[in-house]
């Protein structure tokens, strides 16, 4: 086949041809760019910023109107990046430009598109500011746009918001900066400890210690980090069994062990230490606290040895005494059982139909009268017993002289009538307290009263005086007008048994009573003693520490407490069961309650009292005293807790034994609270508040 030949027409339109398929593919490369560009610039989350030569506004897309409050409208042809960007960075970036490029460069827009325009890629960081005049980071890209001979036409800056990541890094920085504060705090804590602390790895094997250990072992702390923990020690395989031992029993306390330091010196300590584990509760190790108890031994040693002397020298002063008090406290118990028979049924013989022959009624008698004589006797010796191993008792709060002497008055005067004994009680103008317990008061004061009257003549007198003595005692003095004592007699006064004689005479006594009044005078710091002229009579007398009225706080949050108005504890009225001997504590609750008229206020003198009151009236909370005439506050609650009616009432003890031992015995007793004396109104009122609050819960579960 002959090659086909072109005229000049083919070669035309073949050339036509060409180019009209490089346009096609030209336009749609520019369609592709367009497009492209279009998507840039109308996106949201890119403020893209393109400007003239000199840095006027031209473009102003969507992503830049979101993030900087102005309308494309508002910058276009108006103002330049420069004009949103703070002027103090700009003055900056100005400044670190010219001495990093060695030209001078002003600040302004060309600080912003200075490394663009000579062709440096340049992103950066700057503060854009709103419309509003809020600020926001921003990174940036700046590129300078030329045409087709190269030359700078514009420029685009293409920023996204910063303040995201701004936010991470200083939250990153922050809790960067608390690591490390916190592992300072430990390592300081750590190297702080007066003990010497080791980490060991679940092997034995010390993973860090502290300067402790290395002043112990004499070793650097990288010599023994890595080291088994057992080899520091003169005994390794003790050493390594403490390791295994807290291992399984996940605690060990003072495991003694013998550290052996580098230069040989050996130092005693007691080894403590525990697990610990990671987050996970992954068991990472041991860490233990080695403290030095050498001198701790020593001394020890010294203390035990001078314990056993004191100990000896002890035994041998007390063995005596402590040997009469438990005998005289098992020999009452066990004469109490044949007394219980004799006693009963010498009641039953009395009350026999038909009656007793009038010889049988006075054998009956004289049987009744001997056995309640030996009863009292009994109880007497108990009391000596209690007194002499210092089992009684005792609570010290201000004590009001006057009530307790006109409440023994009340008790004495049908005995001093019987005998035509004339008293006479001193007059008090100003209230006179003294430190002590009320309920130890009066039986000492009764008891001298008692054998005032016993021991005087008929027709006789007793004065009783209440005097201060010296500053910051009060005397106490009983005179009689008796047969008096000599100086034999005075010299063996307080002797238990001894009845100076009068064991055959008239008078029933037991020789016990003025020894338990000496010893429960000396037991609340006081004094007791007696003066007698023979043919003339005695004066009895006891002194005690003086103590100042006791008042209701009026201070602080306790005025404040006594300040706020009245607040209901709802529409039920309750409660409350006081049981208290001492009426200036009765006085004082009642003062505080008056306040409160949706609380009832009972109160109780004695223990037994209390709980009658208890089981009829079933009050919402009681106050108990410890220290009762008749039974304790401990007795009082152990029978309220066994009683159906009274177990679930919330018991709360005021006491003025504060020890840190009488509060925790209290509460482990099952006290609901436990307050002491004297008392603070706001301690007492929140007390108050949480058991009506706790009974009030109990009442509602108990009626659904």
């Amino acid at each position: 086949m002959p090659a086909k030949t072109f005229d000049s027409d083919d070669l035309n339109n073949a050339a036509d041809s060409g180019e009209i398929i490089s346009e096609v593919r030209r336009e749609a490369a520019l369609l592709q760019a367009g497009a492209l560009q279009s998507a840039i610039f109308n996106s949201a989350n890119f403020s893209s910023i393109a400007t003239d030569a000199k840095g006027v506004i031209q473009i102003f897309n969507v992503g830049a109107e979101r993030m900087l409050g102005y309308t494309a409208a508002d910058v276009v042809n108006k103002i330049s990046p420069a004009d949103i960007s703070d002027p103090q960075e700009l003055i900056a970036r100005a400044k670190s430009l010219s001495a990093e490029l060695g030209t001078p460069i002003t600040p302004g827009f060309e600080a912003l598109v200075f490394k663009a325009s000579r062709g440096i890629e340049d992103i950066y960081e700057l503060t854009y500011i709103r419309k509003d005049d809020s600020r926001f980071p921003a990174v940036v890209s700046v590129t300078a746009l030329r045409d087709a001979q190269n030359a700078i036409i514009g420029y685009l800056l293409i920023g996204t918001d910063n303040t995201a990541r701004k936010q991470i890094e200083a939250e990153q920085k922050l809790l960067g900066q608390r690591l490390r504060d916190h592992q300072f705090y430990t390592r300081s804590l750590f190297e702080s400890n007066v003990d010497a602390l080791i980490t060991t790895d679940p092997s034995g094997i010390i993973t860090d210690v502290n300067k402790q250990m290395e002043a112990l072992t004499g070793c650097t702390r990288d010599e023994l980090i890595g080291a088994p923990f057992k080899n520091y020690f003169t005994d390794p395989e003790r050493a390594e069994a403490a390791i295994k031992l807290v291992l399984s029993e996940k605690k060990v306390t003072n495991y003694e062990l013998t550290a052996c330091a580098r230069d040989g010196k050996e130092t005693v300590v007691s080894y403590n230490a525990t697990t610990f584990y990671d987050r996970d509760r992954k068991l990472q190790g041991v860490f233990a606290a080695a403290r030095d108890v050498t001198e701790r031994k020593r001394l020890d040693r010294v203390l035990q040895e001078k314990n056993v002397e004191l100990e000896s020298a002890r035994s041998v002063a007390e063995k005596a005494s402590l040997a009469k008090s438990e005998f005289l406290s098992s020999m009452s118990h066990e004469l109490r059982s044949p007394l219980n028979a004799i006693l009963g049924f010498a009641q039953l013989m009395e009350s026999e139909s038909p009656p007793p022959t009038p010889a049988q009624k006075e054998s009956i008698a004289q049987i009744l009268q001997a056995g309640w004589h030996l009863l009292k006797l009994i109880d007497e010796i108990l009391d000596l017993a209690k007194v002499e191993s210092r089992q009684v008792p005792l609570s010290k709060e201000p004590v009001s002289l006057d009530e307790v002497m006109l409440e023994c008055r009340g008790m004495i005067e049908p005995q001093a009538q019987q005998y035509g004994i004339h008293m006479t009680f001193p007059r008090f103008d100003i209230p006179s307290f003294v430190l002590a317990d009320r309920t130890r008061v009066k039986q000492v004061l009764i008891n001298l009263l008692s054998n005032a009257i016993k021991y005087n003549q008929a027709q006789g007198t007793i004065d009783v005086k209440c005097t201060e003595s010296t500053p910051g005692r009060i005397r106490v003095s009983i005179k009689d007008t008796g047969a008096g004592l000599n100086p034999e007699q005075l010299a063996q006064l307080f002797q238990a048994f001894n009845r100076l004689g009068q064991d055959a005479g008239g008078q029933e006594g037991t020789g016990i009573g003025l020894v338990v009044a000496k010893r429960l005078v000396e037991l609340m710091g006081g004094v007791i003693g007696v003066e007698s002229t023979v043919g003339v009579g005695s004066v009895f007398w006891f002194e005690l520490i003086s103590a100042a009225e006791p008042q209701i706080p009026m201070e602080g949050d306790d005025a404040a407490v006594l300040a706020q108005p009245h607040v209901p504890r709802g529409e039920r009225l309750h409660t409350l069961l006081y049981v208290e001997d001492n009426p200036a504590n009765l006085k004082l609750v009642e003062r505080i309650i008056a306040r409160h008229p949706d609380i009832r206020l009972l109160t109780a003198v004695d223990g037994n009292g209390g709980i009658e009151i208890a089981r009829v009236s079933r009050p919402d909370v009681i106050l108990m005293d410890i220290n009762l005439p008749d039974i304790d506050g401990f007795q009082a609650l152990k029978i309220l807790r066994s009683g159906q009616a009274t177990a679930h009432i919330p018991v709360i003890a005021i006491s003025a034994n504060a020890m840190p031992l009488d509060v925790e015995r209290g509460l482990k007793a099952g006290f609901f609270r436990y307050i002491t004396k004297p008392i603070k109104v706001n301690e007492f009122m929140e007390a108050m508040d949480v058991a009506l609050e706790y009974a009030g819960q109990r009442s509602v579960r108990a009626s659904e």
